[in-house]
């Protein structure tokens, strides 16, 4: 599968949401709290998506979006894939580059939340290198502010500093 990695435009925003809703509700659904579940709309993945914009990259075929990553800071905020790009190589080069991006910033060190229970994704998060950290309560974004949720926080080092 052929993909090229690039800052989204304000045209894609669509695209970007529903992988983000469709991949986020697969894969929390059954983990989070009812009332996470029920802040997880279409309208909050779409502000949200708008908000995060110029800390996106997105990996199309040219045509249509086949994933993305976003960063803050230090951390990779979000990472989701379509099914159809799944397994072809799209979420290592998004990871990779959001480590690249994250790294230029200045930041030796990555970190990401989990949710707890989210086997798929910390097997791959391991096989990327990452490191689960432990439990962590992080405070989610929502549109009824932060939203307390306890998650695996994974890191990762980006680089070393030289000792002279």
């Amino acid at each position: 599968m052929g993909y090229t990695l690039e800052f989204p435009t304000e045209g894609q925003v669509g695209q970007i949401c529903a992988i983000w809703e469709a991949g986020w509700h697969e894969a929390h659904a059954e983990i989070v709290p009812p009332a996470l579940r029920e802040l997880r709309t279409a309208k909050s993945f779409r502000e949200r998506a708008l908000r995060n914009l110029a800390d996106t990259r997105v990996a199309t075929d040219g045509s249509e979006v086949l994933g993305f990553c976003m960063t803050k800071e230090n951390e990779l905020y979000q990472m989701y894939v379509s099914p159809k790009a799944r397994g072809s190589g799209v979420a290592q080069a998004l990871m990779e580059d959001a480590e690249n991006r994250i790294s230029a910033a200045g930041h030796p060190m990555a970190w990401l939340g989990c949710a707890v229970g989210n086997g798929r994704a910390s097997r791959f998060y391991e096989k990327s290198g990452w490191t689960n950290a432990g439990r962590h309560v992080v405070a989610l974004d929502t549109s009824d502010g932060a939203f307390p949720l306890e998650v695996w926080r994974f890191e990762k080092q980006l680089s070393t500093s030289a000792v002279t």
